[in-house]
């Protein structure tokens, strides 16, 4: 019995380690892939007219500004609504999606 226990917790042991390796190379693929299209939309926007690219990063600016001062801010009720809402959630998936990048395109060859 315990050379199959041994043999088993082995065979579990290499299971798991692929799986790993497996999640972090797709995960590094998303995130190089990720990091592709950003730069790629950030080129074509360019491209297409400089003016209107500063324009609109002046935009997301005060949008991501505005949902970081509401998520950060101390408020009385603790209710979000409309506007606040939206630029909450903006916030959160910029920083979520940088915190993503920051973890997994050190390791993709793209860089």
């Amino acid at each position: 019995m315990g050379v199959r226990r041994v043999a088993k917790g082995v065979g579990d042991f290499l299971v798991d380690t692929a799986g790993e390796a497996v999640a972090d190379a797709v995960l590094s693929a998303l995130a190089c892939a990720l990091l592709g299209g950003l730069a790629l939309i950030a080129y074509l926007s360019w491209s297409f007219s400089p003016r209107l690219t500063i324009a609109g990063a002046g935009l997301i600016s005060l949008f991501l500004a505005h949902g970081a001062w509401k998520t950060f801010r101390t408020s009385a009720s603790g209710l979000r609504r409309g506007l606040a809402v939206l630029t909450t959630a903006g916030f959160a998936l910029a920083a979520s999606t940088a915190v993503f990048l920051l973890l997994y395109t050190p390791g993709c060859g793209c860089l």
